[in-house]
């Protein structure tokens, strides 16, 4: 809807200055101007903390980039200072080739994909917290209900291509890992707090320190927000979250013969919210885009996550490494929420609202007289997941210290849950605009199973330096053991219990870096893309390409470059049933074949400060990423997953942007701070199709500012305001599962950061 009013500014915003950065890029002999960042800003990892966790890393540090056969980003402490991003569709917006689809305004389920991998749930992309498996069942049931708080994170490392040999089950698209907060070397703390609009508070306060053998760090993140949306009768549409975290480490003496470390990890996240699934006519988005239906107010969801690691590092010379990782992870959730009006299901009424004229009366109790009982019902999705295993990685350099190869072998055994135990309950809709409870469900009555995977993984890569020439050949092996069973009864005394099923897949492939001087590198590479169907998908085959990419990288002092072409062959690509994908004609968890996919495409990013070229005392960061994406289906067929319905070869993919980009811009000077942040996200088919973009099934394009300044006191205190969406933008972010649903509208906050 605003692709003709945004696209002018946005290739002078974001095209211009990649081009200008790139022309003003310094020379060997030019260096940066030295300033000591701000305290909140400065790494302040302990060594031994780092050692423990480089090789569950999937980038490491932004000195480690360059060694990298494939498209890579790290998102840094001090980049994510600038704006305190708590939703992480914002920050992985400065990520080329990550696709993004928003849902509620803050990113809380965010729907990620990678290079057109899919983003329903952000289900077809590995999802890492320190290098262990997050989503709550990874390979039994993949959407991830769960994510882990953005707040809290102190680093973000994207990785695509040359990822799928370490890390997996999902290497399609490519590996999400967030970096918690790490313990830090000395002894203190920080405290973070922001008011805002919508009776918003946010806090961050942690506590920590090393000593020769010991360290430790308590922190927790607190955000209440009353929410953007505007109910018809009143009431709050935010959330309420608490996460808690405690870590713990012992270590060995320094210069010890055979360095050990061991660190305990356990987190504890609950979050309350006022959410729903039902969106807007598209006459009632251009009327009130922040309005929610009356029909919505009973929508609630109640989640509860618990993570626990164990970690050991032995190293007994410059040549081996041993790493091993023990989780357990635990979700509950229940989101009850509304599904049918009338007996017709939210997203048909949306699709259709003058064919279901009484129904839409009854979800804006626009009545003259009370609806029928149970004309509303709302389903408790009521889940268990549990998501457990062990891993351990060896790291040996056959020749020592100079040799030219450098071995990693991993295997992980894991072993993951879904419990669905769910029914619905019976309302109707007072003149009042009250929701009165008529009739409670039976227990079970609406999803009674359990589905359940188990897994080994093993991977062995070899990273061989030949001169200039680097090439990384790896192979991956998945063998995945799948189990569904469905109840009868509420007791579960009987049970239909499915035949079992297996996969086993090989996932080769192989990287290659060589450097052309000290300051610019080429890179490719080819590997196999795989993704498993999930255990509910008896009838569907597993989900298969072949990747390709081939890139250039360009990084002297303080500027940076990367330019990276991508060709994804999908032998045969899935769509699996969700609740959040608006999936009507199936059943959640099933999943779809959709045969031979094509999806290619462009990313390129620099990173540069301006002021070393200039030779200002000030420093002038500038980030820009630019992203073209192409798709397209090159069978025909129908299918009972409704974002792809009816598809004809040379269709697109939906919900994936051909342009999006980002460009971020700021000023900074001893005690002060200035940023600007773009966000362009082109518009986005619904259903898979081709030509023109149909207003109903298609989201809008956007170009979002942010602005942030902030003042320190000395090196300890720190005043900043934010504004999101400055310019007050109003846009349809998605069409699914029912209706039109808005991004979040301007808001302001300011706040305190201490240092102690």
């Amino acid at each position: 809807m605003h692709e003709a009013r945004t696209s002018a500014l946005w290739k002078a915003t974001a095209l211009a200055p990649l081009a200008l950065a790139m022309a003003l890029a310094p020379t060997p002999a030019e260096e940066p101007p030295a300033e000591e960042p701000p305290a909140d800003e400065a790494e302040v990892r302990s060594e031994d903390d780092d050692e423990l966790f480089e090789r569950v890393r999937i980038v490491g540090t932004p000195d480690d980039i360059p060694k990298i056969p494939g498209s890579v980003t790290y998102i840094g402490k001090e980049q994510l200072a600038r704006q305190q991003y708590f939703d992480v569709n914002r920050v992985l917006s400065q990520v080329p080739g990550v696709n993004i689809q928003e849902e509620d305004g803050y990113g809380l389920r965010p729907n990620i994909g990678m290079r057109g991998s899919g983003s329903e749930r952000s289900s077809k992309v590995t999802l890492l917290e320190d290098g262990v498996l997050i989503a709550p069942a990874p390979y039994a049931a993949p959407s991830a209900y769960y994510f882990p708080t953005p707040g809290r994170m102190e680093g973000f490392e994207v990785r695509k291509g040359s990822s799928a040999i370490r890390q997996g089950p999902f290497t399609n698209g490519g590996v999400l890992n967030m970096l918690s907060t790490g313990i830090p070397s000395e002894f203190g703390g920080s405290l973070n707090v922001a008011l805002g609009e919508n009776d918003t508070i946010r806090g961050k306060l942690n506590l920590g320190g090393s000593g020769e053998r010991f360290g430790w760090l308590v922190e927790t993140y607190q955000y209440d927000t009353a929410g953007f949306k505007r109910l018809d009768n009143g009431g709050d549409t935010g959330f309420d979250l608490q996460d808690y975290l405690v870590k713990l480490r012992v270590n060995s003496r320094p210069g010890a013969r055979f360095y050990q470390a061991l660190e305990l990890k356990a987190g504890k996240t609950e979050q309350f919210g006022e959410e729903t699934y039902l969106g807007l006519t598209q006459e009632d988005f251009e009327a009130t885009p922040y309005r929610r239906y009356a029909g919505s107010q009973e929508d609630t969801i109640d989640t509860d996550h618990e993570q626990i690691q164990l970690r050991y590092l032995l190293r007994p010379s410059d040549r081996f490494d041993f790493t091993a990782t023990a989780y357990d992870n635990s979700f509950f959730r229940n989101w009850h929420k509304l599904q049918s009006v009338g007996g017709v299901g939210i997203g048909d009424v949306l699709d259709n609202p003058e064919e279901y004229s009484s129904q839409m009366d009854i979800l804006r109790a626009d009545l003259t007289a009370d609806s029928a009982d149970d004309a509303l019902a709302l389903r408790n999705n009521r889940r268990d997941y549990m998501s457990r295993g062990i891993s351990a990685v060896v790291g040996f350099k056959p020749g020592g210290t100079g040799s030219t190869h450098e071995l990693e072998l991993g295997v992980r055994y894991h072993e993951d849950e879904e419990d669905r135990f769910q029914e619905e309950d019976e309302y109707r809709m007072t003149v009042a605009g009250d929701m009165q409870l008529t009739a409670l469900g039976d227990p079970g009555s609406k999803g009674n199973r359990v589905v359940s995977a188990e897994a080994i993984a093993v991977f062995v890569q070899d990273t061989i330096r030949l001169g200039a020439l680097t090439v990384v050949p790896g192979l991956r092996f998945e063998s995945i053991d799948f189990e569904r069973v469905d109840f009868d009864d509420a007791s579960r005394e009987t049970a239909d219990r499915s035949p079992p099923y297996s996969v086993d897949e090989l996932i080769p492939g192989v990287g290659v870096t060589y450097e052309l001087d000290g300051r610019n590198s080429i890179f490719g590479g080819v590997h196999r893309g795989f993704s498993p169907p999930g255990a509910g998908a008896t009838d569907a085959d597993v989900e298969e390409s072949l990747n390709y990419e081939v890139g250039y990288r360009r990084r002297v002092n303080a500027f940076a470059l990367e330019v990276v072409g991508f060709f994804n062959d999908y032998d045969n690509m899935l769509g699996s049933c969700t609740n959040a994908s608006g999936c009507s004609g199936a059943e959640a968890g099933e999943a779809f074949d959709g045969g031979e996919v094509r999806v290619y495409g462009i990313e390129a990013g620099v990173r540069h400060d301006l002021g070393a070229t200039f030779g200002s005392s000030l420093s002038i960061p500038l980030d820009a990423t630019y992203t073209y994406t192409s798709t397209e289906f090159l069978n025909s067929f129908d299918s009972d997953y409704d974002p792809w319905d009816e598809v004809e070869r040379g269709d697109e993919l939906p919900y994936v942007p051909q342009h999006q980009g980002s460009l971020s811009l700021g000023v900074r000077g001893v005690r002060w701070s200035a940023f600007a942040n773009l966000w362009h996200l082109g518009e986005m088919r619904t259903v898979a199709g081709q030509g023109p973009l149909p207003e109903l099934e298609s989201t809008d394009s956007r170009l979002l500012l942010d602005l942030s300044v902030g003042y320190r006191f000395g090196r300890d205190l720190r005043l900043f305001a934010e504004v999101r969406n400055v310019t007050d933008e109003a846009y349809v972010a998605a069409r699914r599962p029912a209706g039109a649903r808005p991004g979040i509208d301007r808001t302001a906050l300011i706040g305190v950061s201490l240092q102690f």
